[in-house]
C-alpha cells in the first residue's frame, strides 16, 4: 500500500485501477453527523448535471458509473469510469458535517483506491464544515488521482457554490433565510404520481414516532338506492340497498421487513400491529363515520427503521362514498423535526381501493413516493390481492370483516 500526502498525484493505472474499482472513504466522525458525496464535474469544474452528484439521497448516477453503499462510517463508491459520458472530466469526493462540530474533531480517516491510501485527520483542518478529500480527473487522456484535503468553512452550501450546483435562494427580506441542507419545515405536497421526497434523520438515534394520518370529508353523502353497500358487498357481490349515513374510509399498510417478512396492518381482521415489536407500526382505532375530526392514524416506529424495508400506505372505501373525489381524502406523513408530507387522493374514479404512497428505507433515509393508484374488484380477485400482486408483497387475501 502506497500512502499519498496532501497534494500528491498519480495515474490510476499505476495504482492498479484499470477497470471497475472501489473507492472507500472511512471517516472517524467522533459522534458528528457526516455525509459523503461525489460530484461529477464538467471540463469547467462545474456540476452542470445534478444527476452526477452521488450521495445518500441519490446513490447512483446515470449508467451506474458511480454507485454508493454506506455502512456506518464507511462509504464505498463502486466506480466504472468507462461508463461516464465524455462530458464528465472529474470526480470530486467530499465530506460535510450536517450538524454540530467541525472537521478539526475528525479522528484518523482515510480514502483508499487500488494500492493507494490517503490518510487524514482533524489535525489537518481548523473549523471547516466540509472538506474535499480527493479527486479523480482526466488529463492527456489518462485518469489520475489527486489527494486534496481542502477545507470549506461553509459546509455543503460552500461546496455547491464552488461547483456551481443549484441551491434554493432565500427570498428577500422579510422572509427568513433557510439553513443550508436543511429541509424546509413548511408542508411538502407531492403533486403528481411518481413524485418523491427523502427525509434524513435529525439525530443519531432515528426518526422517532412517525404519524401517517388519513382524513376525509365527514359529511354524509345524498346517495339514494345504491346497488351495493360496503366494501365486502362489492367483493362478494351481495348486500342490501341502504341510504348512506357517512363515509367510512379505512387506512392500512402492506409491509416488508428488512429480513423479507411481509405483512399487512389494517382494521379488517383486527390486524392493528404493534409499535415496539415487529412489525413496528400500529393502527390506532377505526373511524367508521368520519366523525372523528382527526381521521385515522397509523404510527411507525422510526427508531426501528433498520428493521423495515418498505411500507405501502393504502386506503379503501368500506362504506358510504361513491367516488374518491367526494371523499376529499388526504394523507399526511409527519415525523419529528421534519416537514409534513401531504398526498391527496385526487381522482374521481369509483374504484374501491387506493394505493396512496410507498415509504422506503433508502440507506437509513425515508423516501416517500406518491402512488395514488386505484384498484377495482374484478374476476373474483379482491382489490387487496390485486394491489399485493402489483407491488409484490407475496401475501394472500380472503374476505374478512371488522365486526
Amino acid at each position: 500500500m502506497t500512502d499519498f500526502a496532501r497534494g500528491q498525484k498519480g495515474k490510476l493505472a499505476d495504482m492498479g485501477c484499470t477497470g471497475p474499482f472501489p473507492i472507500v472513504l472511512n471517516i472517524a466522525a467522533q459522534g458528528m453527523e457526516i455525509d459523503i458525496a461525489c460530484f461529477g464535474l464538467d471540463a469547467n469544474d462545474k456540476l452542470s448535471d445534478d444527476r452526477y452528484m452521488v450521495f445518500f439521497n441519490q446513490k447512483s448516477c446515470p449508467g451506474a458509473a458511480v454507485t454508493l453503499e454506506i455502512d456506518a462510517g464507511k462509504s464505498t463508491f463502486a466506480t466504472d469510469l468507462s461508463r461516464l459520458p465524455d462530458s464528465i472530466h472529474k470526480l470530486v469526493f467530499a465530506a460535510s458535517i450536517g450538524g454540530e462540530g467541525t472537521m478539526r474533531k475528525l479522528g484518523s480517516s482515510s480514502m483508499h483506491l487500488g494500492s493507494t491510501a490517503f490518510i487524514f485527520s482533524g489535525a489537518d483542518f481548523q473549523d471547516e464544515k466540509a472538506v474535499i478529500v480527493g479527486e479523480i480527473y482526466k488529463r492527456d487522456g489518462l485518469w489520475r488521482f489527486g489527494a486534496v484535503g481542502q477545507g470549506f468553512n461553509g459546509g455543503l452550501s460552500a461546496l455547491l457554490t464552488h461547483f456551481g450546483g443549484a441551491e434554493a435562494v432565500p427570498a428577500p427580506a422579510p422572509a427568513a433565510a433557510p439553513e443550508p441542507k436543511k429541509i424546509s419545515l413548511s408542508k411538502i405536497t407531492l403533486e403528481k404520481r411518481g413524485d418523491k421526497v427523502s427525509l434524513e434523520k435529525s439525530g443519531s438515534r432515528g426518526f422517532g414516532r412517525i404519524r401517517v394520518n388519513l382524513n376525509w370529508n365527514q359529511a354524509a353523502l345524498p346517495i339514494v338506492e345504491p346497488k351495493k353497500s360496503g366494501f365486502l358487498s362489492k367483493i362478494m357481490g351481495g348486500g342490501q340497498a341502504k341510504r348512506n349515513t357517512g363515509i367510512d374510509l379505512d387506512l392500512g399498510c402492506m409491509l416488508q421487513l428488512s429480513d423479507g417478512t411481509p405483512g399487512c396492518v389494517q382494521a379488517l381482521g383486527n390486524s392493528f400491529g404493534q409499535f415496539d415489536k415487529p412489525p413496528f407500526l400500529y393502527l390506532e382505532g377505526d373511524d367508521r363515520s368520519g366523525a372523528n375530526t382527526d381521521g385515522e392514524n397509523l404510527f411507525i416506529n422510526g427508531d426501528q427503521l433498520n428493521h423495515i424495508k418498505r411500507l405501502l400506505i393504502f386506503t379503501f372505501i368500506y362504506d358510504g362514498a361513491p367516488n374518491w373525489a367526494a371523499t376529499n381524502g388526504v394523507v399526511t406523513i409527519e415525523a419529528p423535526g421534519q416537514a409534513p408530507v401531504e398526498v391527496r387522493l385526487d381522482n374521481g374514479t369509483d374504484a374501491t381501493m387506493c394505493a396512496i404512497a410507498m415509504i422506503e428505507n433508502n440507506g437509513g433515509k425515508l423516501q416517500i413516493t406518491k402512488l395514488v393508484e386505484y384498484f377495482q374488484h374484478r374476476g373474483g380477485v379482491s382489490t387487496h390481492q390485486q394491489m399485493n400482486d402489483r407491488f409484490g408483497f407475496g401475501l394472500q387475501f380472503k374476505a374478512g370483516s371488522k365486526d
